[in-house]
This record gives structure tokens, C-alpha cells and sequence, in this order.
């Protein structure tokens, strides 16, 4: 949301001591910007890896005996997406709420997670599939985020510090469903597909909509976001410190879970031929639905960046700060133009394999490319970011 990076003066108002006057105006908040615009990046070599990889498919968890290593290490960068995406959504909502009070945010929560979920079913299927009504509708990270924003909305009329308790309770205990396991047909399979199991769901034109991204975890982590919220109404060196001493909570956590090879995740870990293949199995935990292992390692180091942006000053944030200052803008221009280079490359016969697909040669060069595809997506967003700047139209607050 456009709020997301912004620090409502009430929040504000102790910072440094400062009283804030009405003619104080909301200022983005830069570390937030340039965390997200990280993993916005992040994302983009992974969904580069989607176009330009295709032959080599990545499971998950991770199939590390059929996986090369550098394949392997690149699918686990962008893990760290879609946890940051969620948990800066509930931290945003929660400085929107500062500013115009809890039920102004609950509305706007509303309207924006459904516009996410309508977004997701047309232009970003119609950009991964190239059709409007595929035979596989895919309900991936924006329909999450749009559902996860759909059930902030209500609750965030929780006491905070019930609503933590929820939060925590989603995310390290959810795991304790997984031997729920519903069938086609069955009673309640939509609803628990949705929720917990990947699964389909028979569509009116004879396709199926396939929920990648089962949304339950991802509610917990929203709200674990918006707990945040008062935090930034605090000294910067505080909440650093704050921050630092959660995400280091967060990965003792994982690093104790995951070491005890039992509850938190699926899939144990094995130990390899090598160190670098014992790590990898250490690291490779499930993101569908999101185990408690992978939330905690990933949250984890999110806090930790978080922490470090605080600490930076704004110039060297700037780039990122750009991406991150236009995330929906961002996401589908990038799926549009990695489709469009795509078939560019296909018409004039760059890079086919035997497949008749065209193929990047190895994962070092999805990092390139996606370094190339963020030189035009940059100039894009900076031009988005001014548009929102002057707020020549309401509808832009959602980009």
C-alpha cells in the first residue's frame, strides 16, 4: 500500500525527543523502501529463473540430488520474498492505522486485499500464462498478500498483544495441521486448500486454479508485521536494537528446531557428500505452505536487514529505495517485460534449447540478466514514484 512506507506523525512524535506539530508531514520511511526493493530484486532472478530455466525445474523443497548446487542457491535467495513481502504489508498497515485510526486501515485492508486477489486472477495469469481463462490458474503471492490483507482487516481490531499471540501461534504451530490432508470432493477441501494444502480447484470453464500459496501462515505473518508498528515510533537506535534482538530470537529459533530434525519442517535434513550439500539440506525447508523453520530463518534475517537499512544512510539506499517505492507497479511491469524479452528472444532464436524453448546456460546468467532487466524497471519506477509523489490520481496510492 502507498502508506506502507510512511511514518504517520502520531507514531512520530517521540522521535528524538521531537514534538510534532499539524504542520509536520508524513515522511517515507526509507529503511522499509529499501528492504522491500531488495527483495523485489531477489525476486526478479527468481522469476527470471522461471522464464530462462524452465527445463530444469526447481521442487519444494528442493530436490538437492537432481539439483546442481548454484541452481540450488539461487532458488533459496528468493525465499526471503514473500515472508519480507508480508511482514512489511502488516507493518504497513499498522502505520496507517497510526495515522488515520483503526478503522480507516480495516477499510482500506479490505478494498486493497480485494484488489490484489482481482488483480491476480487477470493481468498477473495473463502475464505468466497468456491467458485470461488458462486450463491452470495459478494463485501465487499477490492473491496471498490480497487474502492476508483481507483477514488483517479484521484483525486488527485485536488487542496488540493478542493479536501477537495469534500471529505466533500461526506461524510456529500451523505445522501441527500438516497431517490434515483433504481429498477432491471432500467436505471443506476448497477451504482448507486455501488455507493450509496445495491443491486444485475446479473452475466454471474446465480449468483449475492451483493455490500455490496457501494462505494461513501468511496471515500470521501480516499480523506479526503490524504487532511491529509502534516500534517505529521510537528512537532509531532503540528499535534497531529491537530489531537485531528479534531476528537473532528468530533464527536461535530455527537453528534449534531445524538442529533437532524433528517438528518445524516436513522434510529433515540429510547430511552431504560435502559441507556445501549438508548446508544446502540444512537450509532447503519448505515455503508451500511455509513451514515454521522456513518463517523463522527467513523473518530472521529480514529483521536483521531491517535493521541494518535503519542504519545506512539515505543515500545509499537510494536505488533500492526506488524499487521499493512503486511494489505493485514493479511487479507487473517486471512479469511483463520478462514476457516480452522472452518472446523477443524466441522470434529472433537466441538461446534455444533442444526443447524448442529458449535457455539460459547456466544460473549465473539469470543473475545477469535480471541485472540487465532492472536498468529499464529502475527507470520505470523512478518515473512511478514521481506520479505518486504528486498525487494527480487516488488510484495510484495502490501502486
Amino acid at each position: 500500500m502507498d502508506a506502507a512506507g510512511r511514518a504517520p506523525a502520531a507514531l512520530a512524535a517521540r522521535q528524538r525527543g521531537r514534538v510534532v506539530t499539524a504542520s509536520d508531514k508524513p515522511a517515507r520511511i526509507g529503511s522499509i523502501d529499501a528492504l522491500r526493493g531488495l527483495v523485489m530484486l531477489l525476486m526478479l532472478v527468481d522469476h527470471t529463473r522461471e522464464f530462462f530455466f524452465y527445463h530444469a525445474q526447481v521442487r519444494d523443497p528442493i530436490d538437492l540430488a537432481v539439483t546442481a548446487q548454484d541452481l540450488a542457491a539461487t532458488r533459496l535467495t528468493s525465499h526471503l520474498c514473500a515472508p519480507v513481502f508480508l511482514l512489511l504489508t502488516g507493518l504497513s498497515a499498522s502505520l496507517y492505522a497510526g495515522k488515520h485510526g483503526i478503522g480507516a486501515a480495516s477499510r482500506f485492508l479490505l478494498t486493497r486485499g480485494l484488489f490484489l486477489i482481482a488483480l491476480e486472477v487477470t493481468l498477473v495469469n495473463l502475464a505468466w500464462t497468456g491467458s485470461l481463462l488458462p486450463l491452470i490458474l495459478y494463485l501465487q503471492v499477490i492473491w496471498a498478500i490480497g487474502l492476508a490483507m483481507v483477514a488483517l482487516a479484521g484483525l486488527i481490531r485485536l488487542p496488540r498483544p493478542a493479536l501477537a499471540a495469534v500471529a505466533l501461534a500461526i506461524m510456529l504451530g500451523h505445522n501441527l495441521l500438516d497431517g490434515i490432508v483433504l481429498a477432491p470432493g471432500q467436505p471443506g477441501y476448497v477451504l482448507w486448500s486455501i488455507l493450509h494444502q496445495r491443491g486444485f480447484i475446479d473452475l466454471p470453464w474446465g480449468g483449475a486454479a492451483r493455490t500455490s500459496y496457501p494462505v494461513l501462515p501468511w496471515i500470521g505473518v501480516a499480523a506479526a508485521g503490524y504487532v511491529l508498528g509502534p516500534w517505529f515510533s521510537l528512537d532509531a537506535g532503540v528499535r534497531r536494537h529491537r530489531l537485531l534482538a528479534l531476528g537473532a530470537a528468530a533464527f536461535a529459533g530455527f537453528l534449534a528446531l531445524r538442529g533437532l530434525n524433528g517438528y518445524g519442517d516436513p522434510t529433515p535434513w540429510q547430511d552431504g557428500a560435502t559441507l556445501g550439500a549438508t548446508v544446502l539440506s540444512f537450509l532447503n525447508v519448505t515455503k508451500y505452505p511455509p513451514s515454521a523453520d522456513f518463517l523463522l530463518a527467513t523473518l530472521g534475517l529480514g529483521l536483521w536487514l531491517l535493521a541494518l537499512f535503519e542504519a545506512l544512510p539515505a543515500a545509499r539506499l537510494g536505488g533500492l529505495r526506488v524499487f521499493g517505492g512503486a511494489p505493485l507497479f514493479f511487479y507487473l511491469v517486471h512479469l511483463w517485460l520478462l514476457r516480452g524479452v522472452y518472446h523477443l528472444a524466441l522470434v529472433l532464436g537466441l538461446g534455444l534449447g533442444s526443447s524448442g524453448r529458449v535457455e539460459a546456460g547456466a544460473p549465473a546468467q539469470l543473475w545477469l540478466i535480471g541485472a540487465l532487466m532492472s536498468l529499464p524497471l529502475y527507470a520505470a519506477c523512478r518515473w512511478m514514484v514521481g506520479m505518486k509523489r504528486q498525487g494527480r490520481h487516488p488510484v495510484l496510492r495502490y501502486l
